[in-house]
């Protein structure tokens, strides 16, 4: 099958929901090390503490069993890990590498980052998420970790996640090409049926298949959709769909950040609330930590899931990779932990709490963030151009 357009399914895989925090870096031990042939790990942020010691640990005792391990980081976000920590594991035999670092001076590419968070153990094993590496993301010293999620698959879809690890490293990385690593297919074999297919966004690429999933989400929905993002001030196409989806009678439920890590993008989102309440979209704000979470789904049948966040840098800047899921048993699972993060961990905003709980001068201030968000995006989201995808 053509995977590079992003849009077939395949259909031999196994899935399930991860929860963030110490459930997911259990995970993710146990997947690197159960490894036999290769690595592939790309993640936007890596730091140098606790939980990131813990993962390079795991990636260095890999090597020890002689898998190849390949480890890209963002440039931008990751800039903070120390000389000493990328020595350790380059010595290990580890290929490591920087994905562009603030500038890319050719195209003027300032704001195209590797927002991906993706892992892939031997061509038959991997996870899609939104989940960094770091002790915030974890439960460290009894605090909760930032609220995300992320998918597990097992079969023919890791092999597509796999190619499209291969594809960045050989056309973004200033490195030496991949070497293929032969596998022993016959112990991966999965007979279950789940269709899934990956998505990636990379505006510069041309590739935009995650934003044109959510759009067909809008359309498709007959009876409920429910979204969780924590970054939310999408493009006013995707939000004009929503309404559309609304009207039609569709159920849309929001799941927000009731407090953000970036404050002047909480208060942007808060601007668009009397919109979506025109538009009968219920809003929750969750509660207990920061929310990160990026997912989907809609009427007991489709979920989509990644690091996609529901706003322009998401569709226009980033590089973004997520899984969508056509199966009805994971889509019913997924719609209940949303649920149940909704009845347990939020507080719902309505027209009448949202009008009694701002004054004036806090609407203003949401008036004026939602403005500057929009103009630092044009700011450092600017290309000269889209180059042509080479799949």
């Amino acid at each position: 099958m053509n995977k590079a357009n992003g849009n077939v399914y395949s259909l031999h895989n196994r899935v399930k929901l991860v929860h963030g925090g110490g459930e997911y870096f259990r995970q993710m031990e146990e997947m690197i090390d159960a490894a036999k042939y290769s690595i592939h790990l790309q993640v936007y942020i890596f730091d140098e503490d606790e939980t990131g010691n813990r993962i390079a640990d795991a990636l260095i005792r890999a090597r020890k069993r002689e898998v190849s391990v390949y480890l890209i980081v963002d440039g931008y976000a990751s800039q903070r890990i120390s000389t000493a920590f990328v020595s350790r594991l380059i010595d290990a035999g580890i290929h490591f590498s920087y994905f562009e670092q603030v500038f890319r001076t050719r195209y003027f590419y300032i704001g195209r980052r590797m927002h991906s968070k993706v892992i892939v153990i031997d061509e038959a094993k991997a996870m899609v998420g939104g989940i960094n590496i770091s002790n915030r993301y974890n439960d460290i010293d009894n605090i909760p970790a930032w609220m995300d999620w992320a998918i597990y698959v097992e079969g023919d879809t890791a092999g597509d996640l796999h190619k499209e690890c291969i594809y960045l490293w050989d056309n973004s990385i200033l490195r030496p090409k991949y070497i293929p690593v032969k596998t022993d297919w016959t112990a991966f074999t999965v007979k279950e049926e789940c269709l899934v297919r990956v998505r990636k966004n990379d505006w510069v690429k041309r590739r935009t298949e995650i934003t044109k999933s959510y759009r067909e989400m809008f359309k498709q929905a007959h009876s409920y959709i429910t979204i969780m993002s924590g970054y939310f001030w999408p493009a006013r196409r995707l939000l004009k769909k929503m309404a559309n989806a609304s009207k039609r009678g569709v159920k849309i439920k929001l799941i927000l950040a009731g407090r953000s890590d970036i404050s002047v993008a909480k208060h942007a989102e808060r601007y668009m609330y009397r919109w979506l309440f025109r538009n009968n979209i219920e809003i929750y704000e969750y509660q207990d930590s920061v929310l990160h979470g990026k997912i989907a789904v809609y009427d007991d049948r489709w979920v989509t899931g990644g690091s996609y966040n529901v706003n322009n840098i998401s569709a226009f800047a980033s590089i973004e990779m997520n899984l969508d899921v056509k199966d009805k048993d994971f889509a019913k699972t997924v719609d209940a932990k949303l649920q149940e993060v909704i009845d347990s961990h939020c507080i719902q905003v309505t027209s009448a709490n949202y009008e009694n709980g701002y004054n004036f001068l806090q609407r203003s201030r949401q008036t004026i963030s939602y403005w500057v968000v929009h103009i630092i995006f044009r700011l450092f989201t600017f290309y000269f151009r889209q180059e042509k995808y080479k799949g």
